[in-house]
């Protein structure tokens, strides 16, 4: 296909959406990956793009639905990283288990994504890898314990790609996001994020000009409390 491809993982009513719809609007077939279709799909029917089944805690999958995107749309020009999951507890409340499926959704997910994006990324000298962060990321409370860490790891893996990769020619960043997520039918006054403004932001980072690359950016409505 002639159009640049946009994959993004992790698609909901909210980000997911609004992250699609953002760069089908800017010209990008969409890849759309989540564990159900059912929502993605009819959102890909929508903006002319494709829905693909993935599981990001299954590496199999992982590797399936980024070869089916290479066959069906050509190579990934723009990865948005948007899954995310974490359980909420104290540490001595929270499972082993949520410790480990946090750290496999929000890190190995994004490793193993990026590993099949980034070869041609480097054949091209170019490229866009976002990823969704979470304030969390920056400070643990007591009941993060099982989401912070992940969120930490992540975002620490995200900088150690960009700074790998930044001079081949693919730009990394994060976007954090500080607080709740609203809809985007809100005034703006809410003490909520709009989807459709946060993906504004994402897309003007995905990009930027090399010679004013943003690593991380962290999004807030203006009344939160920071």
């Amino acid at each position: 296909m002639d159009k640049p491809v946009c994959a993004l993982i992790g698609v909901g009513p909210k980000n997911g959406q609004a992250f699609a719809r953002r760069f089908a609007e800017e010209g990008y077939a969409v890849a759309l990956l989540s564990r159900s279709t059912d929502y993605s799909s009819e959102l890909a029917a929508e903006l002319g793009g494709k829905a693909y089944a993935c599981d990001v805690t299954d590496p199999e999958a992982i590797r399936s639905a980024f070869a089916e995107i290479r066959q069906d749309l050509g190579d990934v020009d723009v990865l948005l990283y948007n899954a995310g999951s974490g359980q909420f507890g104290t540490f001595d409340q929270v499972p082993d288990e949520a410790f480990e499926k946090g750290w496999q959704i929000n890190v190995r997910g994004f490793l193993q994504s990026t590993r099949e994006v980034v070869e041609s990324m480097r054949e091209k000298g170019r490229g866009a890898i976002i990823v969704t962060g979470a304030t969390a990321s920056l400070r643990g409370k007591p009941f993060t314990a099982a989401f912070a860490q992940a969120k930490a790891a992540q975002r620490s893996l995200a900088q150690s790609f960009a700074r790998q990769l930044g001079p081949e020619g693919i730009h990394v960043a994060l976007v954090i996001v500080d607080g709740g997520i609203g809809t985007d039918e809100q005034t703006g006054e809410e003490r909520m994020l709009r989807p459709a403004d946060i993906a504004d932001t994402v897309h003007h980072v995905a990009t930027q000009a090399k010679s004013a690359w943003t690593f991380e950016v962290d999004l807030r409505p203006f009344k939160e409390s920071w």
